[in-house]
């Protein structure tokens, strides 16, 4: 950092006094003239800046830091750009106690006051990032890359050994362990994160990498079965192959449950948030954790105003033991209120299996489309064959009294159209929709169709 060579630095100028007399700091205050903060910030063409550096006073946060980092989030505000940090710190500046510490306070309002303008934010976490700028604006973005070997932490491992009295286990404090669990969205290279941040920003293209998947043909059965096989299909592509294709450029907004990936992306040359399931993995299902990226993703385009797509194909959430106990109905209730109250358009293409509430969760959208031989049920045949039959092996019978093709889904009024199989076809079908897409339509839609069948004075 910074990662464009164009830029204009702000308030070089501005440092900080000795509010608390603090032993040795007048005359290390001073050497900063020199030095410099340590924080710099500035603009280029296409961004403001938000650059640490642990060679000044281990990058710690006094009150000029502090003020650097608030003015830039203004001025970025006002100037409508989006703020690219780069941390590398040790934390509060000890040496101005109390007026260090209330920096945090006063950095991540300022934060907010940026997100709440509808502007992008992004960081790369160098080595190390704790302590109080973690625990302020750091966080306080909406994506985050970690640099190869980082030091991550709230407290310093050595802090923590101290205040513990333990030994930390090699994998705490790391940026793998942060990778791992969802704190971070990537990890980059020293020598990659620029490139990482022009993706994020916008500024360069990246694919999702596409995989192969085995060769499938339609299966024998018939009706309303026959469609539940060849949605269920191996090989069949799910969600996440159906994005790698669609989106012209993915910057991967990481989860914990591999089941539920989300990214901004390019879509038909647009700016988009998308989050595609992934039914290769985990059996499909989504968990707590995979909904609660999903509220992420929301949250994201609806803060930025930007359209949402959702690539669904699910059997439906996992009902584990585990699940339940992480709360997995009250997420599911999380996501379609987050649906619900999305601000800017919403796609959806269901396009294998839809299952249950699990699926419906992903897919409250103002335009909500069906591949040609998805589903989409209430239940799954096999379920529904357990409760009302108690015999699973009546499931194929079932199924048609479901009512869960795409024609079906259509006749009922719970998806605007169908799609031919293929991926050009899905292509041209999320563009078009795209555009007619507008919010509001998602409740209408489902509202029409309950009305059809409401009965009143029987």
């Amino acid at each position: 950092m910074p990662f464009h060579p164009s830029v204009h630095e702000w308030d070089a100028d501005l440092f900080a006094g000795d509010p608390l007399g603090f032993p040795g700091y007048e005359e290390r205050r001073r050497a900063l003239r020199d030095t410099g903060e340590a924080v710099r910030t500035g603009r280029t063409e296409h961004y403001a800046y938000i650059d640490g550096c642990f060679d000044v006073l281990g990058g710690s946060m006094g009150a000029a830091v502090g003020e650097r980092v608030v003015r830039a989030y203004d001025r970025a505000r006002d100037l409508r750009l989006p703020v690219v940090v780069s941390t590398r710190t040790g934390g509060a500046r000890m040496q101005e106690g109390m007026v260090a510490l209330v920096q945090l306070a006063r950095t991540a309002s300022a934060a907010g006051r940026h997100a709440r303008a509808g502007l992008l934010s992004v960081a790369v976490y160098g080595s190390p990032t704790t302590g109080g700028v973690l625990a302020s604006y750091g966080s306080l973005v909406d994506v985050r890359a970690a640099t190869t070997h980082a030091v991550i932490g709230f407290a310093g491992p050595r802090v923590a050994e101290g205040a513990l009295g333990i030994t930390l286990p090699s994998t705490s404090h790391t940026a793998r362990s942060a990778y791992e669990h969802g704190l971070v969205d990537e990890i980059v290279t020293p020598e990659a994160a620029p490139l990482w941040v022009e993706i994020g920003l916008g500024l360069a293209d990246r694919r999702l990498p596409t995989r192969p998947l085995p060769a499938w043909e339609d299966p024998p059965a018939g009706g309303a079965w026959g469609e539940v096989l060849r949605a269920r299909a191996v090989g069949r592509p799910t969600g996440i192959d159906r994005a790698a294709r669609l989106c012209s450029s993915w910057l991967e907004l990481r989860g914990t449950d591999p089941v539920v990936r989300a990214g901004l992306a390019t879509v038909a040359g647009r700016r988009c948030v998308v989050v595609a399931t992934d039914r290769y993995q985990g059996a499909g299902r989504p968990r707590p954790a995979g909904f609660r990226l999903a509220q992420r993703a929301v949250a994201l385009a609806g803060r930025l105003g930007l359209p949402l797509v959702t690539l669904v194909d699910t059997p439906g959430a996992d009902p584990s033991p585990a699940s339940e106990a992480d709360g997995l109905a009250q997420e599911i209730a999380r996501t379609l209120l987050a649906f619900a109250e999305c601000p800017t358009p919403v796609v959806s293409v269901c396009v294998g299996e839809g299952g249950s509430g699990g699926a419906l969760a992903l897919s409250y959208a103002d335009q909500l489309l069906m591949s040609e031989h998805a589903v989409f049920s209430v239940i799954a045949p096999e379920g529904a064959a357990a409760i009302l039959e108690r015999d699973l092996t009546k499931a194929a019978a079932v199924a048609e009294t479901l009512r869960l093709t795409s024609a079906d889904m259509v006749d009922l009024g719970i998806v605007d159209g169908v799609i031919a199989e293929g991926q050009a076809a899905l292509d041209v079908a999320v563009a078009a929709a795209l555009d007619r897409a507008v919010p509001g339509q998602r409740d209408a839609r489902f509202d029409r169709s309950t009305a059809r069948w409401l009965v009143e004075g029987e």
